[in-house]
Formats: C-alpha cells, sequence, structure tokens
C-alpha cells in the first residue's frame, strides 16, 4: 500500500532538520578538500508531495584539480553522517574557482515505492 501525501510530507520534514550541511564529492564519492573549500549550511523549502529542495542557490568554492561529480547531505559542518545525495554531470577544475549547486535542480525525494 503506498503512503499518503501527509505521511511523506511529514518524513519531508524530519529530513529537514537532520540534513543541515551539503557538501561535494568528486567521481569516487569522496568529498572534495582544500583550498577554501567547505560544506554549505543549507535551508529546505517546505514539503510538497514529500520533496524538498534547498531554499537558494549554493555557491562552493572548488580548489585547484578538483572535480565535481556530486552532491551530499550531511548532519554537521564537519564530520557528521553521510545521509547520501546525487550524482550531477562532472566538471574538471584545472584552476581554483566557484560552483553553484542549484536549488531548483536538487531534491531529496521521499516517495512510496
Amino acid at each position: 500500500m503506498a503512503m499518503t501525501t501527509a505521511y511523506l510530507d511529514a518524513i519531508a520534514a524530519a529530513g529537514r532538520t537532520t540534513v543541515t550541511h551539503i557538501g561535494l564529492v568528486n567521481g569516487s564519492g569522496v568529498e572534495i578538500s582544500g583550498g577554501s573549500y567547505a560544506r554549505k549550511a543549507v535551508t529546505w523549502t517546505t514539503s510538497s508531495s514529500g520533496t524538498i529542495r534547498p531554499n537558494a542557490d549554493l555557491t562552493f568554492d572548488i580548489p585547484s584539480g578538483s572535480t565535481v561529480a556530486g552532491w551530499r547531505g550531511f548532519s554537521a559542518s564537519t564530520s557528521g553522517t553521510n545521509y547520501g545525495g546525487a550524482d550531477l554531470t562532472s566538471q574538471n577544475f584545472a584552476s581554483a574557482g566557484t560552483y553553484t549547486l542549484l536549488a531548483a535542480s536538487t531534491a531529496i525525494n521521499h516517495t512510496a515505492a
């Protein structure tokens, strides 16, 4: 039996308080490090049918020689629990730069599979 939208939204609301930071990972799933890279605090939208999104784009400083290939949700600004995320189209940075994770393209979907 599929769960109701009310249930999915309740679970998503719990997720909004659990995933407090977003970090970027390379193609091996290892978080980027070095330079002035840091995870970004995230505030999530109110759930809509079990889906939450960051309420704003997040811009990260990327060190030279890094590859951005995905994002992960974490419970803290450093260390903490990695709750998973999604793959992105890989982008290589031959020199230091910035990467903007678009809120409109980023989501956590709580669905009744």
